[in-house]
């Protein structure tokens, strides 16, 4: 089993930066993809950005060169630098990990962009 514990998410004015933390802990060994995903409210939910255990990342078109997805080497810790948010990037942002037993998510931490 592995647990997954987000911080970060607040209200920030467009244009600001945010940085998303999630810390997985338990049996993490096996994990070899970490990910954050996005809820905006009436939409389904879509990956913002993943990092294998090789350090391979993929990003949403819409966050490429504005957000950074990170991890430290002990797979335990993966980070989401998101600078010059807009409004459109408002929702609820869920940590995901994949391990070769199964995948888990996070509980979610909330992005606002207003001003």
């Amino acid at each position: 089993q592995v647990q997954l514990v987000e911080s970060g998410g607040s209200l920030v004015h467009p244009g600001g930066s945010l940085r998303l933390s999630c810390t997985a802990s338990g049996n993490t060994f096996n994990i070899y993809r970490m990910a954050w995903y996005r809820q905006a409210p009436g939409k389904q939910r879509e990956l913002v950005a993943d990092i294998t255990s090789a350090g391979t990342t993929n990003y949403e078109d819409s966050v490429t060169g504005r957000f950074t997805i990170s991890k430290d080497n002990a797979k335990t810790t993966v980070w989401l630098q998101m600078n010059s948010l807009k409004p459109e990037d408002t929702a609820v942002y869920t940590c995901n990990v994949d391990s070769f037993d199964r995948r888990y998510w996070g509980q979610g931490t909330q992005v606002i962009v207003s001003a």
